[in-house]
């Protein structure tokens, strides 16, 4: 019998269409506080360099350019910011109950302030800031949204903190 050496992967970027590149660079670094890589850049569709063979075996043919830019969180994880001619200015269709990307979470401890700089930027609070073990521990979340519309979670503490010990056991 074979076996199989797997082990946790690890995280490397999460990418994003936004309809204004450079607003959405403006909003992640200013209130995000994530740090520009790469400021917004061109992308022309062509096959004579290694980026636009990669976007054709991505999109096809036919998208024409684009811009993109890079960011980086305080613990190294990507974040791919893309804005093509035809992206729309609308809200995405949240459906978290169809296949694929759902949300992506980010960890702050300080989630009202963070919340409030959100709002006061042009996103949205989704719900109430919860604590997920009432008189146990302080372990907060609350959803959110990007002024473009894209949802996400802010956790007060790491992700294997939140859900170690019997998380949502009697």
């Amino acid at each position: 019998m074979t076996q199989h050496n797997t082990y946790p992967k690890t995280f490397s970027h999460i990418g994003i269409t936004v309809p204004d590149i450079h607003a959405a660079v403006k909003f992640y670094s200013e209130i995000m506080g994530w740090y520009v890589i790469m400021p917004p850049s061109p992308v022309k569709e062509e096959a004579e360099t290694a980026i636009g063979i990669m976007c054709i075996d991505v999109f096809g043919e036919g998208w024409g350019n684009f811009e993109i830019a890079h960011m980086a969180t305080s613990d190294g994880i990507g974040i791919e910011l893309f804005s093509f001619p035809t992206t729309e200015a609308k809200t995405p269709e949240f459906n978290p109950f169809k296949t694929g990307l759902f949300h992506f979470c980010i960890q702050d401890p300080n989630i009202e302030e963070l919340t409030n700089k959100i709002v006061e930027a042009g996103g949205k609070q989704r719900m109430p800031i919860r604590t997920y073990y009432p008189n146990e521990k302080p372990y907060r979340m609350v959803y959110v949204e990007d002024p473009f519309g894209v949802v996400f979670e802010i956790y007060t503490h790491s992700y294997e903190l939140t859900y170690s010990s019997g998380a949502y056991q009697d």
